[in-house]
């Protein structure tokens, strides 16, 4: 019998050993679960910066892990070598949600104020997710995702009370732009507005040469986010040629800037990035 996938729109339908289309859930005994449950791949502490969240507890570090998985397909990812990959040719080592609790209590005298949760997509490995955040929290640190936002409202809500802070990626602002990435531009609205009511949030935008890059699409953005709250910090980073973007030009800091400036038409807070 096939079960369906609850945690994203894909709404995979899994035969018996079948795996879903983030290639991290799998339908094991007629339950659907998380196969990277607990299966690392990167793991450093970084400034808070660079997830990025320019403001959330400035200056200071956060224990960041990811494992391996993604349920977009962003031909630009910095990580496809652990978001494109499956079980069978991701390198992972086993941390339980109680060792990386402890872990990251261990770092707090180097800054450490908690766990971040990212380099692939966390909200696939829901159940790691969920035991991970929950083991964070009793030992009195913050949680953060890093995330793309593609996932549905349920799930969503689920673990909103359990996170502190979270950068999602707005990649572009048309549906035509998420339909090549095999996403949903609703979807990732609705994640926006639904977590910024509930934990500090800031959003990031990849400029991309001839893809998103349009004035008229950040001011569309732009406006939008003020609509929800003018205070929402906002990050326009830098497109570097990347996986299977490699034939692209970098974007144009000048691009850049002046995309800054229009953004601050409708938001406070606007932050350029890998300029």
């Amino acid at each position: 019998m096939k079960l369906k996938c609850p945690i994203c729109p894909h709404g995979c339908l899994l035969d018996r050993q079948e795996t879903g289309f983030c290639r991290a859930r799998r339908n094991i005994d007629d339950r659907i679960i998380s196969v990277n449950y607990g299966k690392i791949t990167s793991m450093a502490l970084d400034p808070i910066e660079k997830k990025p969240l320019a403001r959330f507890f400035p200056g200071s570090r956060i224990l960041s892990v990811g494992s391996f998985g993604c349920n977009l397909r962003c031909g630009f990812c910095q990580n496809n070598s652990i978001s494109m990959s499956g079980e069978e040719d991701a390198g992972t080592v086993y941390i339980a949600p109680e060792a990386l609790a402890a872990r990251a209590a261990e770092l707090v005298l180097q800054g450490n104020i908690g766990v971040a949760f990212t380099y692939n997509e966390p909200f696939i490995g829901f159940e790691y997710l969920r035991d991970s955040l929950m083991s964070v929290r009793k030992s009195g640190l913050r949680n953060v995702l890093v995330t793309n936002g593609y996932v549905c409202e349920e799930p969503l809500l689920t673990l909103l009370p359990y996170i502190d802070a979270m950068n999602i990626d707005l990649k572009g602002f048309t549906g035509r732009f998420y339909k090549h990435l095999q996403g949903d531009l609703e979807t990732v609205k609705n994640t926006i507005r639904q977590s910024q009511a509930v934990c500090h949030v800031e959003v990031t935008t990849l400029i991309i040469p001839d893809e998103n890059d349009a004035e008229e699409e950040i001011a569309a953005i732009s406006r939008w986010l003020g609509a929800i709250n003018p205070d929402l910090p906002y990050h326009i980073s830098r497109f570097f040629p990347q996986y299977q973007y490699q034939d692209r030009h970098a974007t144009d800091v000048r691009k850049i800037y002046r995309l800054a400036e229009i953004a601050r038409r409708h938001l406070r807070y606007v932050y350029t990035g890998n300029c």
